[in-house]
């Protein structure tokens, strides 16, 4: 564990960790309240995550909860790649531990980075092609009963977490989830989870265009305007000005 904590820290640039405490908004009252950062970029941080892929859970428990946000971010990565190695039990494992520690996961890139590649690949496969050795095979009632429990948390990052994670169903001409999510958030009073729901949106309507029109009439009166905004970012110029007079 020292080595990689050493390793992290020698990457650190002090001026965009002084940039990175404005962007992830970590003053007081602000959703990244009292964060720290080292000033690490992705690409670096997925390098490190990389190198060390091979640590136990119990190793990537302790990076997790560390205080440093790209710390964090490293434990995630390395659980993404964990899980995309991983036999079925082994995918099984990093899932769990995965939703164990959602408390960890308290920034938008924390929840974008890593959460498809986790929960939402899980989700999508749970139904379908699972074996649970004895048990029965898992059920669609049982993926929607984890999405659900995420949507309803009083946790913004948990239902940030279940909204992007729908964009692999999304991604695979299943948009159930994704309206579902949509719908329940249409009253959602933060612009973070307006933004996720409208950027979701978005993609549906790249796949199918119907869906996203026939969602909109239904409810574009309801939807929060950086949510509509979002969703209808690539319409035609004179039909986005229609949508946003509504």
């Amino acid at each position: 564990m020292s080595g990689i904590l050493k390793e992290i820290y020698s990457h650190r640039d002090k001026n965009r960790a002084k940039a990175s405490v404005w962007y992830f908004k970590t003053g007081k009252g602000q959703y990244g309240e009292g964060d720290i950062f080292w000033g690490l970029t992705v690409p670096i941080s997925r390098r490190i995550a990389i190198k060390y892929k091979d640590v136990s859970l119990k190793e990537i428990d302790a990076l997790i909860k560390n205080k440093i946000h790209e710390v964090r971010l490293i434990a995630l990565f390395i659980l993404m790649y964990k899980y995309k190695n991983g036999s079925q039990d082994g995918k099984e494992k990093v899932v769990k531990f995965y939703l164990k520690n959602t408390k960890y996961i308290n920034n938008w890139d924390l929840v974008d980075l890593p959460c498809c590649h986790i929960l939402g690949d899980y989700l999508y496969n749970l139904p379908l092609s699972w074996a649970y050795g004895n048990s029965p095979k898992p059920s669609l009632g049982e993926r929607d009963k984890i999405l659900m429990k995420l949507a309803n948390s009083k946790n913004l990052w948990e239902q940030r977490i279940a909204i992007v994670s729908t964009l692999v169903f999304v991604k695979n001409g299943d948009m159930k989830p994704t309206l579902k999510l949509a719908k329940m958030f249409l009253g959602h009073s933060h612009d973070l989870i307006h933004k996720a729901t409208g950027w979701v949106l978005r993609e549906v309507g790249k796949r199918n265009s119907a869906l996203l029109y026939e969602f909109l009439e239904k409810n574009v009166s309801k939807m929060p305007r950086t949510t509509l905004r979002y969703a209808i970012e690539r319409f035609p110029e004179n039909l986005r000005k229609e949508y946003l007079r509504k």
